[in-house]
């Protein structure tokens, strides 16, 4: 069993998808949860509500992570209520898909602005704020390891969250903190699936070795691992969760 009892943990974007997965699971290892949500507050309340009604602790707690002051705000309600942060997930993320020539200057901005900014946000936050022997996990994609038409800007805020992870991970480590970053596939959640037809989708699963596309728990357990005292030695690596899809 990974070991995560007692931690105190951010999920970023935690009110649905992935991130809620990752929130109960974290939970249900006995970790403290603050569901962390932009927009999306009955959602986020929901994923609370799931973890307390099953006997654990989790609150939810708004924050843009786009923005500065709202990042200081999560950490800062967090450490009030809770004394301490151990564990920062960063899954809050965009993702528009057009051609690079269709991209329009509010696509790119906006993706940099949540995708990366909302990364360079936290971890100059966690620099200060997060405990000790701590733990952060960022989100890449396993798309950046394909050439597929119409990610291009996508897979350029994800590839500055790579090389954000392993030059954090080389600054933090000095308080033992480790820094690592996942690569998804193609995961079941609304973010993926929008837009998509079934004909799509299936090629997609097509691509893995398993003929499917990822479910959020496959994600959330190796979540559960990287944040675990189990996972100390592994840091500013890029783990690719993917069913062998790339």
């Amino acid at each position: 069993m990974s070991n995560v009892k007692n931690k105190i943990a951010i999920v970023t974007g935690a009110s649905k998808g992935i991130g809620a997965s990752i929130a109960k699971t974290l939970a249900r290892a006995g970790a403290t949860v603050v569901v962390n949500y932009s927009g999306s507050k009955d959602a986020a309340d929901q994923v609370v509500k799931d973890i307390t009604s099953n006997g654990g602790t989790a609150i939810a707690v708004q924050a843009d992570v786009s923005k500065t002051a709202d990042v200081k705000k999560l950490f800062a309600e967090t450490i009030a209520k809770f004394g301490r942060v151990d564990v920062l997930v960063n899954n809050a993320g965009i993702m528009i898909t057009k051609l690079i020539a269709e991209t329009t200057d509010e696509d790119f901005d906006r993706q940099f602005s949540i995708n990366v900014k909302g990364v360079f946000n936290t971890l100059r936050e966690a620099a200060t704020q997060l405990a000790d022997n701590g733990s952060i996990i960022n989100f890449s994609t396993s798309v950046n390891r394909i050439m597929l038409p119409t990610y291009g800007t996508y897979v350029a805020t994800k590839a500055a969250v790579e090389q954000l992870t392993r030059v954090f991970a080389k600054e933090a480590g000095k308080r033992n903190i480790n820094v690592n970053s996942i690569s998804p596939g193609p995961t079941n959640t609304e973010l993926f699936t929008a837009g998509k037809s079934e004909e799509v989708i299936n090629r997609l699963a097509s691509l893995s070795a398993f003929n499917r596309i990822g479910d959020p728990q496959d994600i959330a357990e190796v979540v559960l691992f990287l944040a675990s005292d189990e996972a100390k030695w592994i840091s500013a690596q890029n783990i690719g969760v993917n069913g062998a899809m790339a």
